[in-house]
Order: C-alpha cells, then structure tokens, then sequence
C-alpha cells in the first residue's frame, strides 16, 4: 500500500518528562573532591555519542563572556514547578538561572545583575597598560558554590564605585530560586595580614581589591566559604590570599596569606578550586612567589610554587607542603607551579598537582616531602607531554575514571598544551602509574595555551560509558586572543578513539569563541559549555527527550524502515503490520527533540510504504522519524534532510 503524505513545516508543543534519577553539579568539577568525573551518568556511552546522534541541542544567550563554570541543580521546585537548573555566571556580573532541559524556553527562570547603582563592572583597562588575559569585563571570574540544602548560591562580584572612585569584592548569598540575595548577603571584602612583604605598612599587609584576583573555583567546606586569590599579570605587590567566611553570617572566620614576608604566590590554578581529603584537610597549589626565608628553603612562612596543606581548627594553618627542589628555575622562568589544582587519587594517600613544566607530582598526603635538591620524598613524577619541554604547560587539571573491562582499569587523564590527550594507568598493587601502558590521543594542538580543560562520565564503572570530554582551541593560542573553540569526546578505554567532535559539522555544533579553563559539565544525558560567544551550549542525544522507546509485542509491527536517508524530497516510511493495533502514527522531531509535525498512518494488517514529500521549506538538518503504537513509542528512525 503507497500513500503520500506532505509534510508541512509546523510546530507542536512538546514537554520533557524525567525518566532516572538526576545529578547535581554544585561546584566546579561537581564535588570538593575534584576528581573531575560524573560517575552517575546513565544516558551519554560510547555508542550513543556519534555524529549522527549527539549534537548541539540549544544554546542559551547571556549578557557576557563566562568564565566561571556552569552548576546544575536537579529537582528544584521554582514557581511550584520540579526542574532541572542550570546557573550560569558572567563577566558582567550576572547570574542567570535556566532551566537544564528546555529547548522551547530561551528566557531564563531569573536572572539578576550584581553591580550596585552608582558603580560598574571592573575592566581590563583598570589594570596596567597591555593587560589582555581577560577580554574587557572581569566581574565574576571564580566559580560560585551552591549549597542546595539551604538554596544558598556563593560567588565574589567586583566593581568600581563612581562615586568614591574606589574598587569592591563582594561576597553574596543569594536564593537560587529567585536570585534575591539571603540574610547577611551580601559583605564587602577586606582584611589584613602581619608580615614584612611586599606592600607591607608597619608590619601589616591590606587586601587590595584592585590588583587581586579572585580566580579560582569557591570551596564550601564544614560550614565555611573558602576563597582564594592571585594577581592580574604577576602585577604587584599582590599575595596567595585564603579568607574562610561562615556560610550563615559571611562573617571572616579564617585568613592565610602565602607569602606574607615575601611576594607574590598567587592562588588561581588555572580557574581550579581547592580540594578535600577524607580528613578535611584542604589542598592548594600557589604561583611564582618567595620560597622560604633566610636562606631555609623550608621555612613554612612563605610558600611560593608549592603544593599546600591546610589545616582548620582555630585558625587556618599550613600542616605540610611539597616545592619541587628546581623552583629557582621555575621562578627565573616564569614556570609557575600553580598553574592547575592539586588532584586526590580515591582511596589512597596520594594525590597529584603540575606546573608549567609539563610534569605531574605524585606525593603522600600525609608526607608531602618539603622542598628537596632532588624532590627525594616524590612517589613518581609523570610527564604530560612526550619530550620534557617546559614550553607545554598543564593548565587543566587532570582527571580520573575507572572502568572495567577485561581487568579493572583506573585511569588519570591530563591534556598539556601543544600536545595530545595522554592516559596514564593507576596500578593500585603497586601504588605507581604503569609508564608503560600509557597511551596518547592522535590530536596535537597548535603551540600556545592553554592545552585542554577535561572532564569524565560513566555509568559507574560499566564498560563501554566511559567518556572523557575535552574543551580547547580549535587552533592557535588562546591566551591573548579569542579563538574558535571545540568540544571533544574520547573513549575513555583509548584515548585515541575520537568519538565525536564539534569539528565535524560546525554549522550544527559550533561551541563559538572557546573559553579559558572551562570544563565541559556532564549531567543527566547533557553535555553543557560555556563560550565566550556569550552564550551557554547545550549537546546532547538528538531527540533525547523521546527516545525511550516502550515495549510493545514485537510480532505486532515488523521491518519498519525509512528510505532514502539522507533525502532531498521525497521520504518513505515502510512497515510490516502482523497483528491487531488500534491507532498508528508518526511524527517528526528536529534535532532538539521538538514534535515539528505529526500524523495517524494505516493500522490495517499487511505491508506499508507511506511516502512523505518533504516541502522546500524544512531546513536542512537532522530529524528523527518518531512510530507510535496505540500512543506508545515504538520506534525511532534518524534521517538527514538535504
């Protein structure tokens, strides 16, 4: 039976329901562990992650560039409404609140601007001539925290007063359901230090809230909100500032200062927030700075290029430390350890910090080593990159995934800057990296920063779900100037199985102007990345909201096929009926799930060829042909209009 349908170009209305259990995302690299990897991811595996069935879904605009990481918030109830949330924050000083899964809805849920009357957002040209690491605005930079048990969102504004001609930071706490700010929010920033360094007056050292960066990631830790601060360009006189603030006053509670007899060791790990061991001791790693003092090199007073372990009780306090023993070299050459966060491998007493050099340190939490000629305390030093060459900088912080296949695997993955994906394989025996295992992805980026930022998923470890997605410069250095961004996912078993890229088809998959530091944040079944193309994108399956197809009798509806694909004009639809069914139908989907047209088909018995002539004024693009079986779902078919 031939029957042609004509296919008209219309909208339906179409509703996401929830299916599985959701994640949230509260904090940058989703846990103060910062491992990196989203373990609870049941939709995205290597099977489903193609070209022709993950894309680019919706994007959403903002009013500026975002540097700080997107956070999810699954399940919240806003206007007596249960939804997944995504918090988007930008340069401008804003915070936008969408909703996570919505294609149809571009307006945000809220938004809200945090630069008081009277004041504007602080730029690029406030600070020394030619600083160029940011754009123009440089409003909120560091990752916010959420706390979803008190609806609490923490994040630092900045601006200037026009009135007082002076600079702020604030600290806010505000309501993530209405953006309001919450009782106590929002306080203005200040604080001093006892110490001989630089800009010291009398023997004290003043916050400055010009020239202090507030880069890194928030952490909120057993009730208190760390923050952490570095430089613009190595401007000084600037210092490595942690102030701990109570989550319920924003009262100080805590204040550390790296270097305060010395200069510099700014804390900003590349966008990177400090981590948390089992303990609660807190882990950072600081910049180009003075290392020790008169003469002793392990003198805990000042700390530049270090890894550091604070400890809080009735005051924040250095425990124990790790400097690599050639931090003059680095210092001389500008060759920052800090320049990612410090990783904790899980159940152990190891963890893991680079530098500038390209390496990677292995140290015992509970022995870190100080600072020795030949770093004799090292558990095993690894390299990002296949020549020692300090000119590949590891700016991304690495992360872990463990997956099983024909043996347990633990995996740590770190994409240094002018060089390929690498994979190094944990031995869990032996407490090492097997070297000889490792295995490098076929991509090699052009020479310049920043490398790749990185994040993992999986369905726990079952094997096949493991995917390791990668954010960098489609080409160039993106230090100074905007480039073009991608977004990549690799097979987390091998690193050089590249199983999707935004390269392919960049007209459907476009990140826009890639974004500094940025990791991709994997959660429920959506990949979401910021840009500085102000705006935030949304990738995902292609039709995911209506592809859990039901189970129906399979005798019922036989050989159901779609040809040709792709297709110009005319589509057929053929298909088998073997048993009695009350109704058939079929719609069409467009690539971001939307019900575009739909329309019943014959339920008779017997063998089916519906022809649908698709009129010249659908798109070109991705479309998914949905079969429905007395109202169940029981089919879907992919085709590509030409």
């Amino acid at each position: 039976m031939l029957k042609k349908i004509i296919f008209s170009f219309c909208f339906f209305p179409f509703f996401t329901h929830f299916c599985t259990a959701q994640i949230d995302v509260p904090t940058h690299r989703y846990d103060k562990t910062r491992l990196g990897w989203n373990s609870q991811e049941t939709k995205l595996n290597t099977s489903n992650v193609t070209n022709s069935q993950f894309a680019l879904l919706f994007k959403r605009q903002v009013d500026d560039q975002i540097y700080a990481q997107p956070l999810i918030i699954s399940n919240l109830t806003i206007n007596n409404r249960k939804q997944n949330m995504v918090y988007v924050a930008t340069v401008n000083n804003t915070i936008y609140a969408f909703n996570a899964d919505d294609s149809t809805t571009t307006a945000p849920i809220w938004y809200a601007s945090f630069t008081p009357i009277g004041s504007r957002v602080i730029n690029v040209n406030d600070m020394f001539a030619g600083y160029r690491d940011f754009t123009k605005n440089m409003g909120i930079v560091g990752t916010p925290v959420i706390d979803k048990a008190k609806f609490a969102m923490y994040f630092v504004s900045r601006h200037y007063n026009l009135n007082d001609n002076k600079f702020y930071q604030i600290l806010h706490a505000i309501d993530i359901r209405t953006g309001a700010e919450m009782a106590n929010s929002p306080v203005q920033i200040s604080t001093t230090y006892k110490g001989t360094g630089e800009g010291n007056v009398n023997g004290i050292i003043t916050f400055d809230t010009k020239k202090q960066n507030q880069r890194s990631a928030l952490l909120l830790h057993d009730g208190v909100i760390y923050v952490c601060w570095a430089s613009h360009g190595d401007w000084g006189p600037y210092h490595g500032w942690v102030i701990g603030f109570d989550a319920n006053t924003l009262q100080k509670k805590y204040v550390y200062n790296a270097n305060p007899n010395g200069y510099n060791a700014g804390i900003w790990m590349s966008g990177g927030g400090p981590c948390v061991d089992a303990a609660g001791n807190i882990y950072l790693t600081t910049g180009n700075g003075s290392v020790g003092q008169n003469g002793n090199p392990n003198d805990p007073i000042n700390r530049g290029e270090s890894l550091l372990k604070l400890t809080a009780t009735d005051s924040l306090r250095l425990t124990d430390f790790f400097t690599p023993g050639n931090y003059e070299f680095l210092e001389q050459y500008d060759l920052d350890y800090g320049v990612d966060a410090p990783m904790l491998i899980p159940n152990t007493n190891l963890n893991l910090s680079g530098s500038k050099e390209g390496k990677l340190y292995m140290t015992e939490n509970n022995n870190m080593g100080k600072c020795t000629p030949n770093n004799d305390l090292v558990r095993q030093i690894l390299y990002a990159n296949n020549q020692n060459v300090p000119e590949k900088h590891i700016h991304g912080t690495p992360v872990y995934l463990k997956y099983n296949s024909s043996q347990d695997n633990e995996c740590v993955y770190v994409w240094a800057e002018s060089d390929s994906i690498t994979q190094f394989f944990f031995d869990r025996n032996t407490q090492r990296f097997d070297l000889t295992r490792t295995k490098k992805g076929n991509i090699k980026l052009d020479f310049g920063m920043p490398g790749s930022s990185l994040t993992a998923s999986s369905n726990g470890t079952s094997d096949g779900t493991g995917i390791v997605w990668a954010s960098h410069p489609t080409f160039g250095d993106a230090n100074l100037v905007l480039r073009p961004g991608s977004l990549d996912a690799y097979d987390a078993r091998d690193v050089k199985t590249l199983l999707w890229t935004s390269r392919t088809f960049p007209n459907r998959d476009s990140v826009g102007w890639f974004a500094k530091f940025n990791p991709p944040v994997v959660a429920n079944g959506k990949v979401y990345m910021a840009s500085f193309s102000n705006r935030l994108n949304v990738y995902g399956i292609i039709g995911s909201a209506v592809n859990a197809v039901a189970d129906i009798e399979p005798a019922a509806l036989n050989n159901i096929s779609i040809f040709p694909n792709p297709v110009k004009q005319t589509l057929h639809l053929q298909y088998d009926v073997q048993d009695n069914i009350s109704e058939l139908s079929v719609s069409i989907a467009d690539l971001t799930g939307r019900i575009i047209w739909s329309q019943k088909i014959s339920a008779d018995f017997g063998k089916h060829d519906e022809q649908i002539e698709l009129a010249a004024s659908v798109p070109k693009g991705f479309y998914e042909v949905l079969f429905y079986a007395d109202q169940k779902l029981v089919k879907v078919e992919k085709f590509v209009k030409l």
